[in-house]
């Protein structure tokens, strides 16, 4: 539901949600509790409670929060972060919160609060595995690819739903953040004078800025697929039985391969985090097999769920030609790992860390598992065409 509300954008107080979420009669009862819950860089985010119930409202700043009001962003982003959720829940209902109203004049979602779930990188930082994590996000990746790609769409449905998602500001913040800046000598990144020399191996290296350069064109010019565009491990939440996924304000269309690769990265920047968090051996050990696992099983899952919808409800003539099906999984599965790796380096010394290693206190052991995720993210951004299997993509993880 969209029902502009004001002339005008202005950020929300407290107060503002609270009148706005009485006016839709969202929630029952008068004297509704507010609290500002947001930690994010991009957005404002208030719970809004009754004595009974309770949803968030998010609404888009016109800047990034991390840096200031010197880094302007569109609104947009709240319009394509609406409709990608709505969009999603036609094909993964359970995976994503339930949008209850937006207003794309103030910028403003208003969805289900899921205060019953946890952050995905909290408690992986804490050791907690969740037994569905990975069947839920293949499952994900693959109905949300599938249904937004040319394997099911017309034409030219598929060529206005690239329009209509067009995400140039927030690309642009990828395209910076993840495939340029972390191999040059550029004033966002972020990293310790310790890391300095290790860094500068990464700026020196010819053969892995030409590899990241291929990277970064191919999510410059291949619109396959609506993508959530930031799948990291901070945009989903989790129970044992539930899984959901947050925050698709980078959603665009681009290489499939994408979503997997950001995800596959952020789980392997826990395993290598463990190596402080899970301080006795058998219990690091058990924990890390267990993060890699999730990482074979959601390609699995990925990786079947994607064929049996193209061989059940393709439209395209050439989607049960042989190997036309297989070169595509085969791309998918390059393209993830390059995209892995370049997710680790940019996480490691970029402008936006992750707390999985900066929540390390002692600095030495920070910047030793530092210099091991440039080693990963390195080795897996020249190598990704000669890896050829997802147990050797796991393996190469371990053996970092």
């Amino acid at each position: 539901m969209t029902v502009l509300t004001e002339n005008t954008y202005k950020p929300l107080t407290n107060e503002d949600a609270a009148a706005l979420v009485r006016k839709l009669k969202l929630i029952d009862g008068h004297d509704l509790a507010v609290s500002e819950i947001g930690d994010g860089n991009l957005n404002l985010v208030f719970r809004v409670q009754s004595s009974t119930e309770s949803i968030i409202v998010k609404q888009a700043l016109p800047y990034a929060k991390v840096v200031g009001e010197s880094w302007p962003l569109t609104l947009d982003r709240a319009r394509i972060e609406s409709e990608a959720l709505i969009l999603a829940a036609k094909y993964v209902p359970d995976l994503v919160p339930k949008v209850l109203y937006s207003d794309s004049t103030l910028a403003v979602t208003i969805m289900e609060d899921l205060s019953d779930h946890s952050i995905l990188r909290k408690s992986l930082i804490e050791g907690t595995a969740f037994s569905k994590l990975a069947a839920h996000i293949g499952q994900f990746t693959a109905r949300t690819a599938f249904y937004t790609s040319d394997f099911y769409l017309h034409p030219f449905e598929k060529k206005k739903l690239v329009q209509h998602f067009s995400n140039p500001e927030l690309c642009k913040i990828t395209e910076d953040l993840v495939f340029t800046d972390p191999f040059f000598d550029h004033d966002t990144n972020e990293f310790s004078s310790a890391l300095k020399p290790d860094v500068e191996k990464i700026w020196n290296d010819e053969l892995l800025k030409k590899e990241a350069a291929t990277l970064k064109y191919q999510f410059l010019t291949q619109a396959e697929v609506l993508l959530h565009g930031d799948l990291h491990t901070g945009s989903i939440f989790v129970t044992e039985k539930s899984t959901k996924v947050i925050d698709p304000e980078f959603a665009f269309y681009g290489p499939i391969g994408f979503d997997l690769g950001q995800f596959f990265a952020n789980i392997a920047l826990n395993y290598l985090s463990q190596h402080h968090h899970s301080s006795e051996p058998f219990n690091r050990k058990e924990t890390q097999e267990t993060l890699l696992t999730v990482i074979q099983e959601t390609w699995t899952v990925f990786q079947n769920e994607f064929t049996r919808l193209v061989h059940e409800e393709s439209k395209e003539v050439f989607a049960r030609t042989p190997g036309v099906l297989q070169n595509v999984l085969e791309k998918t599965f390059i393209d993830s790992v390059g995209f892995a790796g370049c997710e680790i380096i940019r996480r490691t010394i970029g402008l936006a860390h992750v707390a999985d290693l900066d929540s390390i206190p002692c600095e030495d052991v920070q910047l030793f598992l530092k210099k091991k995720a440039l080693h990963l993210g390195t080795s897996l951004i020249k190598s990704r065409k000669s890896i050829s299997s997802i147990e050797q993509f796991t393996s190469i993880i371990r053996g970092a």
